[in-house]
């Protein structure tokens, strides 16, 4: 929670004390926290100290995704986005492997501590290779806080988040329902906020960007509309007849969601004869998903100005964790509410069914994106 309500605040933080600075104090923060983690003589400390982590990392993750989309020209920037995805998937899967041999491996009777204590040296070579060799980003003199939007953004942040990741272990209460309803409101007033701010949290000129989700389709209007809208589709960034580059991520959700459910059909206690289990077909989708990582983030990222990065590149993130909150609470509840009846296979199964339902949407939805990631901005 703490890392999700920081991202949006904290790029916004990157405009306006420079996105180094930034990244470099979110890894040492961050480093120091694991530390204070990793001497914790209490689990009320310990939780304390794990928010701070939170805090810091939202400090320090959206920086680099503007550092990059404003260190490579637009040709070279979904080659620059390449290595994310291996990185982040190594990540993801070395991380409780390491962890679960540092349990076990026990170094200095250290115990648990050592899961936290690994960050100290990997986040000082960090900090210290950061400090060599990131670009030094000019930062935007004409960047301002909003400490009202600031302030009503983290708390309807957390009246969402809360209720959404301890909703399902609570039997989803009344509370928790309320919190979600005073998080709307607290949205709501966040918009009206940022609407009468002169220093908005959110980038104003972010929300018209939306026009240019689907390109094609302001290009038809344009032939039938005559000059006049022409000037005002450029305004909102839609150019028409810009040089473009194959990028094409829709078939990602494809590979995904068509191999999940054959990962879904696996059970060895009841088909002895299957011995490979979901391995493979959980390969392939994790193939599927890679295919759609890098020309995504170009997509995105790739058509802001240099005023809109910093604050686009804290929404796409914060956008992932406020995603994955209620998809993790939604999938819960359905496989805690058919697992008494059904068992283990059949709630299993059943939620790969919905899982599958949910990619099948994201494929649709991914026609909405342009075919090719724009490339000559001149236009």
């Amino acid at each position: 929670m703490a890392f999700a309500i920081g991202l949006v605040t904290s790029a916004r933080l990157g405009d306006l004390v420079g996105r180094r600075r930034m990244f470099i104090i979110g890894m040492v923060g961050f480093t120091v926290a694991s530390l204070l983690c990793g001497l914790a003589p209490s689990a009320e400390l310990l939780i304390a100290f794990r928010v701070l982590q939170g805090l810091f990392g939202a400090v320090m993750i959206p920086q680099g995704l503007a550092m990059v989309r404003q260190s490579f020209a637009p040709e070279d920037l979904q080659k620059a986005f390449i290595p994310f995805g291996p990185i982040m998937g190594l990540a993801a899967v070395l991380g409780p492997i390491m962890a679960g041999f540092l349990l076990h491996a026990d170094l200095f009777g250290t115990g648990w501590r050592m899961i936290f204590l690994i960050n100290v040296p990997v986040g000082l070579v960090g900090a210290a290779l950061a400090w060599r060799y990131l670009p030094d980003v000019p930062r935007d003199p004409s960047a301002r806080l909003d400490p009202r939007g600031v302030l009503l953004l983290t708390a309807a942040s957390a009246l969402l988040i809360y209720p959404l990741v301890q909703g399902r272990e609570h039997d989803w209460p009344l509370w928790t329902w309320l919190m979600m309803a005073a998080s709307a409101v607290g949205f709501a007033l966040f918009v009206w906020s940022e609407r009468r701010s002169s220093h908005p949290v959110i980038e104003p000129s972010l929300p018209p960007a939306r026009a240019r989700v689907h390109p094609d389709a302001h290009r038809h209007r344009d032939d039938a509309a005559g000059t006049g809208d022409r000037g005002r589709s450029r305004r909102l960034g839609c150019r028409a007849r810009a040089e473009v580059r194959p990028a094409r991520p829709a078939r990602g959700p494809g590979a995904d969601h068509g191999r999940s459910g054959l990962a879904g059909a696996h059970d060895r206690r009841r088909h002895p004869g299957r011995r490979l289990g979901p391995g493979p077909p959980l390969f392939v989708a994790g193939l599927g998903s890679g295919l759609i990582f890098a020309p995504l983030l170009d997509i995105i990222l790739a058509d802001l100005g240099d005023h809109e990065v910093g604050t686009g590149s804290g929404l796409l993130n914060a956008v992932q964790q406020f995603c994955g909150a209620p998809g993790v609470a939604i999938l819960g509840t359905l496989f805690f509410q058919w697992l008494p009846a059904d068992g283990w296979y059949d709630a299993t199964r059943e939620i790969v069914w919905v899982s599958i339902g949910c990619y099948a949407v994201a494929f649709v939805a991914g026609f909405l994106l342009p075919k090719r990631a724009r490339e000559d901005a001149t236009h």
